[in-house]
């Protein structure tokens, strides 16, 4: 090997090698990892799927549970209803319980003055007489206390005790007064028939009796 050889040779290994490049037009033509498996397209669809799926369950789930609603909320107006009118019931008692010492002279005068006046021609028993009238007379007295005070406008349970106050009270009003009407009546047909013959106008007897006297007299 002659010595030019060899310095051409340790020159061209002195070279350095230069790194082979891809053209970048290549590289975007390259296929990545996810549209290959299409998976942004399958999670949206997985996505749209569950949506609907949670949708129609709920709508099922509600739709089942109406008639349960409907009987719950129908349980809770009974229970309502049923408690308001024991409060109703309580109270009232209550507070007649509370007035009752206060009105017994107003109520035993009133009392007197009705049964004196229906003891001789009633068909009843004083004591349903004095009965009906004390507790008449109690309600009367609850009802103008609560008109007075305003308390019927506080709560819708001082309302209701209000309105059952007044239907009571009216209802054995309307009783007492059928009662005393009948009485009335029965009366006047006692008076009728322990007065004498019908006159005629002019305070003699009528011509029926004057025919019947004159027939006595001729026989």
């Amino acid at each position: 090997m002659t010595p030019s050889t060899i310095a051409t040779i340790t020159t061209s290994s002195d070279v350095p090698i230069s790194p082979t490049t891809i053209p970048s037009i290549i590289l975007e033509n390259l296929s990545t990892f996810n549209s290959v498996f299409r998976f942004d397209e399958r999670l949206r669809s997985l996505e749209t799927t569950f949506s609907e799926y949670r949708q129609t369950n709920l709508f099922v789930d509600a739709v089942s549970a109406i008639p349960e609603n409907d009987e719950f909320l129908c349980n809770i107006d009974e229970n309502m209803m049923k408690i308001i009118k024991g409060q109703v019931k309580s109270q009232v008692k209550e507070q007649v319980s509370r007035i009752l010492p206060r009105t017994e002279e107003s109520v035993n005068a009133t009392l007197e003055a009705e049964v004196l006046t229906r003891s001789s021609h009633s068909s009843r028993t004083l004591y349903a007489i004095a009965a009906d009238l004390s507790e008449m007379e109690l309600k009367k007295i609850l009802i103008e206390k609560m008109e007075g005070n305003k308390s019927i406008q506080q709560s819708d349970e001082q309302r209701n005790l209000y309105k059952a106050l007044v239907e009571a009270y009216d209802a054995d009003k309307a009783i007492l007064d059928t009662y005393r009407e009948s009485t009335i009546l029965k009366r006047r047909r006692e008076d009728d028939d322990q007065e004498g013959p019908p006159l005629d106008q002019t305070g003699g007897l009528n011509d029926e009796e004057k025919e019947g006297s004159m027939h006595q007299l001729a026989l």
